[in-house]
């Protein structure tokens, strides 16, 4: 089961079940790339997960950690209205900065151990999803000292997502011809 609730995937942009018809179809989308980014990499073992495609890349873990570190940190920014604390820098910052930090410190976990962390944040995003309404949507707020809404924010969850999946399938292709 990729999520928990009456969420479907398909390949329709439309109202969901227990949304507001806008955050429908932002769920929608998140639930398609979702399933995409899950086909990028299924069946991949912890060492192909590991794959560095050069000194200074990010391996496919890393990706799919970050992945999960960005939507979490549009959790406690725009649903908890703060920054992350000093708990959350500790687990959270490694896959959000990557890097260095990422090609250390994310490695030698299998492919459930990731798949585990992208269900449990986007668990909750849609759980706080289903207690929003349209208008909380396009509430205005700044987001990194530019104006914005809630809805460019969701949207750039999956934007990020969707350009990582593509980094993921030129690093399968690359593990491929080795």
């Amino acid at each position: 089961m990729l999520w928990k609730g009456s969420v479907s995937i398909g390949s329709k942009i439309g109202s969901l079940k227990g949304f507001t018809p806008q955050i429908g179809h932002l769920v929608s989308q998140m639930n398609y790339v979702r399933k995409t980014t899950l086909d990028a990499v299924s069946g991949l073992t912890t060492s192909e997960l590991d794959f560095l495609p050069s000194r200074e890349g990010n391996s496919i873990g890393a990706l799919l950690l970050h992945i999960a570190a960005v939507e979490k940190g549009f959790q406690i920014e725009i649903f908890d209205g703060r920054r992350p604390n000093e708990q959350e820098m500790l687990e959270w910052g490694s896959p959000y900065s990557l890097g260095e930090k990422g090609r250390k410190n994310i490695n030698g976990y299998p492919l459930d151990f990731y798949i585990t962390k992208l269900e449990e944040i986007r668990h909750r995003t849609l759980q706080k999803f289903e207690m929003m309404t349209d208008e909380w949507l396009y509430e205005n707020r700044l987001w990194d000292h530019y104006p914005s809404n809630n809805y460019f924010i969701g949207f750039h969850v999956f934007e990020d997502e969707i350009n990582h999946r593509g980094q993921i399938r030129i690093i399968r292709k690359m593990m491929s011809k080795e």
